[in-house]
């Protein structure tokens, strides 16, 4: 028997969510419905969904946050199906690393092509196991439980430490500048004040370092940010 391509369609509109779902059925994709950011990533978590569509403007969290974080661990093909229509927001969100955007209101027809197109692309390259937990040394990230562990043992970081932590590994080795860190974590274009980001920096550090004055994994770069040890 062969498999159903399974959906998650994260959207807090009921009637779209509804109206999609009935349409995927209808072309014989197994469905799963989320209604809001959290559940979305919990459905994900639980369920290996084959292709994700995805709102922008969910009530709990925004879902460029959404792709961000999926992106530090998955490749699952990600559709924008938003309201917003401007073309920085489709950059951005492309730019993060969606694989396409379609605006609101949109033709039926139209989003179940887009759908077709990514399929066959699944088909061609299929997903291989994809590493869930970083490691090294006494560290472990397990991205999909998002749990951070020191020897086994777990710790607690907060939303903004954990989103500093995934961005410093996901680019380990690279130099991150201040503004470069602030821009990706708290979204300003332009900023100066790294006040903040030096603060969450430090306390990130006494949570994961053993030894603060000889840091293992957060290095500083004197007047530049901040770079993730590669080895």
């Amino acid at each position: 028997m062969e498999r159903k391509i399974k959906i998650l369609i994260v959207e807090d509109d009921k009637y779209i969510s509804n109206f999609i779902a009935v349409s995927l059925k209808k072309q014989d994709y197994e469905v799963l419905v989320a209604d809001s950011g959290a559940s979305g990533l919990f459905y994900f978590q639980s369920h290996h969904p084959d292709l994700m569509l995805l709102d922008l403007g969910l009530g709990d969290r925004d879902g460029l946050e959404i792709i961000e974080e999926l992106r530090a661990f998955s490749d699952i093909p990600i559709l924008v199906v938003s309201a917003r229509g401007q073309e920085k927001e489709k950059i951005q969100a492309l730019d993060l690393g969606a694989n396409d955007y379609i605006t609101k209101p949109f033709h039926m027809g139209e989003l179940m092509a887009r759908i077709r197109v990514a399929v066959r692309e699944l088909e061609r390259h299929p997903n291989t196991e994809t590493d869930n937990v970083f490691s090294r040394d006494y560290l472990s990230v397990d991205y999909v439980k998002r749990k951070v562990l020191l020897d086994e043992e777990e710790i607690h970081l907060t939303p903004i430490e954990y989103r500093l932590l995934l961005l410093l590994i996901e680019n380990q080795g690279k130099v991150l500048t201040h503004r470069y860190i602030v821009k990706k974590i708290w979204g300003y274009e332009n900023s100066d004040d790294t006040k903040s980001l030096r603060v969450y920096m430090a306390n990130l550090r006494r949570k994961i370092e053993k030894d603060t004055a000889r840091p293992r994994f957060i290095l500083t770069e004197v007047g530049v940010g901040y770079r993730f040890a590669d080895e």
